[in-house]
């Protein structure tokens, strides 16, 4: 099964509010993520991951982000991990909109042909899951990167950390989907 027009639709939705949040920060911030090291972005994800986790067993938000922006922030925050991963050690801090724009959607255009594949061996199987798997395979690809940078991103018969990542945004976007964030952020219903 090839990438369904729904799929695709869906997750074009979702990463579109994503990405919108994303660049408003950037105007808002710059690139302060370019100081983060790997090992910090994966610990961001991990953070909001189990925040989520936290929140599915217990049912009860203290705090007010909800499920749905822990999603979002995980999306981005694997957005992060894919640029650091492709920038030179020497490239700037600073970045200019445009860049970031151009970068984001480098990543976010990569990770949608693996999911595309993916979806195509695996027939959309995630859409019958529970969404609370969704946020344990996403704990368990963080603890798979942890392990990975802990052997100073040598594998020898695994997926790399970029890979990790993509997985990891791929998961969060299904969540969302799942959550129907999907349609409240193509019809603008979301802030």
């Amino acid at each position: 099964m090839e990438i369904t027009n729904s799929t695709s639709t869906e997750f074009d939705a979702v990463i579109g509010h994503c990405r919108n949040l994303f660049l408003k920060k950037a105007a808002d911030y710059g690139t302060a993520w370019r100081i983060m090291r790997l090992p910090s972005i994966t610990d961001q994800i991990f953070i909001k991951a189990q925040r989520i986790r936290t929140l599915e067993e217990k049912k009860v938000s203290k705090v007010g982000e909800d499920i749905p922006n822990e999603y979002v922030a995980i999306v981005n925050y694997c957005i992060i991990g894919i640029i650091q991963l492709q920038l030179d050690a020497d490239a700037p801090e600073k970045l200019p909109l445009e860049e970031v724009s151009r970068l984001y959607q480098q990543a976010v255009t990569e990770t949608k042909q693996l999911m595309s594949a993916k979806n195509h061996d695996y027939g959309e199987a995630w859409r019958d899951m529970r969404i609370s798997s969704l946020t344990d395979l996403i704990l368990m690809k963080i603890f798979r990167v942890k392990q990975i940078e802990d052997n100073e991103g040598q594998t020898l018969a695994s997926e790399g950390i970029k890979a990790n990542y993509q997985d990891m945004l791929n998961y969060a976007v299904f969540a969302l989907i799942r959550l129907d964030f999907a349609k409240e952020a193509s019809t603008g219903t979301l802030v």
